[in-house]
């Protein structure tokens, strides 16, 4: 089944210049580029796409990070595009992650971990309509 699926790339990758690198390999693994676009969200928009994780305890540095820069959006599509794409990414802690993913390669931290991607069918309709409205 195609799907849709949403990919940011982190302040970390974009100011190390890794977007390039990153979206090659989105396109190796046979995504279909929708949208892009770079940006940097502001305060209302983060509280909106992380509100799931508010009152966790790294919820203030996960907002700190994703103001810290610019970010790119990548609006994506492919046969299972969302656990195809959580699969390119790799493990949220980058030490953990499959050698070759995106997150072995390109995560400075547990945290800055260099890209998002939508966890669920649902996530990502939520997801895309924050970014893509």
């Amino acid at each position: 089944m195609i799907q849709q699926t949403l990919l940011l790339i982190k302040p970390n990758a974009t100011k190390k210049n890794n977007i390039g690198a990153i979206l090659k390999m989105v396109e190796r693994n046979n995504f279909v580029i929708e949208k892009l676009k770079m940006m940097k969200m502001d305060e209302p928009l983060a509280e909106k796409f992380y509100a799931e994780h508010f009152g966790r305890d790294f919820y203030p540095f996960l907002l700190e990070f994703m103001l810290s820069g610019k970010i790119v959006a990548v609006l994506l599509s492919r046969e299972n595009a969302i656990p195809k794409l959580r699969e390119l990414v790799g493990n949220t802690d980058f030490e953990k992650a499959n050698l070759g993913t995106i997150r072995s390669l390109y995560a400075d931290s547990y945290r800055e971990n260099s890209v998002h991607a939508s966890d669920s069918p649902e996530s990502a309709k939520r997801e895309i309509s924050l970014i893509f409205s």
